[in-house]
């Protein structure tokens, strides 16, 4: 039975006292129950908000999606973007709030590896990303038959996923002072992927091509 006198964490409150354990030891803790115990908490707290430190892991990339979605909502502006727009803006708040955390982000990624094993760790951002950016985009055709709607769908879904993991993996290996390389990806691969589903011009193309080849980075 808990402690009358122990306060319950938050969600937040966990999620904090584990990163800060994870920095700290460079491991994991090497249970929920000692890693409760550490912290003054019921282990049963813990399983509230996550049934292991590898779901709280998968679950820490949709909790900075999310954050990046209220942070944009709270701006009138943000409500008049097009789609376009909206996924720029989008871009630009989610990695300035992956930078604010790049340290855990880095221990959770391998340090930039970018391994199949390490990949699984945003598969869970993976389907709430894809779902806002279909949400977002206007689609480039109009279609009657709902199969050919689906696949419409669908590859959205994996071109938006393309585009994000890309800069996400430049993001990690990025040296430029405040990352603003990163920045520079973004505008360029955003514009680039608008003008393809909308109209295709090549200098866009020429742009995007130049800067990834200076920077000897392949998508």
């Amino acid at each position: 039975m808990a402690a009358e006198n122990i306060k319950s964490p938050t969600k937040q409150d966990i999620i904090t006292k584990y990163t800060d354990y994870c920095l700290i030891n460079g491991k994991r803790p090497a249970t929920v129950y000692k890693f409760a115990k550490d912290n003054d908490f019921e282990e049963a707290d813990f399983y509230k908000f996550f049934s292991s430190f590898e779901v709280l892991e998968h679950q820490y990339f949709t909790e900075i999606f999310t954050y990046t979605l209220e942070m944009l909502e709270q701006s009138p502006a943000y409500a008049e973007y097009d789609g376009t727009q909206k996924l720029s803006a989008f871009y630009f708040t989610f990695f300035e709030m992956a930078t604010a955390n790049r340290s855990f982000i880095m221990y959770l990624m391998g340090d930039g590896n970018s391994s199949l094993r390490n990949l699984l760790k945003l598969k869970e951002l993976r389907k709430v990303f894809t779902t806002y950016a279909v949400e977002v985009l206007d689609k480039p055709l109009t279609v009657e038959n709902e199969k050919a709607d689906k696949a419409q769908d669908k590859a959205m879904r994996e071109a938006a996923w393309l585009q994000f993991i890309s800069v996400f993996k430049f993001w990690m290996t990025d040296t430029s002072p405040s990352f603003e390389k990163t920045d520079i990806l973004i505008e360029k691969s955003v514009q680039v992927s608008s003008e393809l589903l909308y109209n295709t011009p090549l200098q866009s193309l020429f742009d995007l091509g130049k800067f990834l080849w200076k920077e000897k980075f392949t998508v």
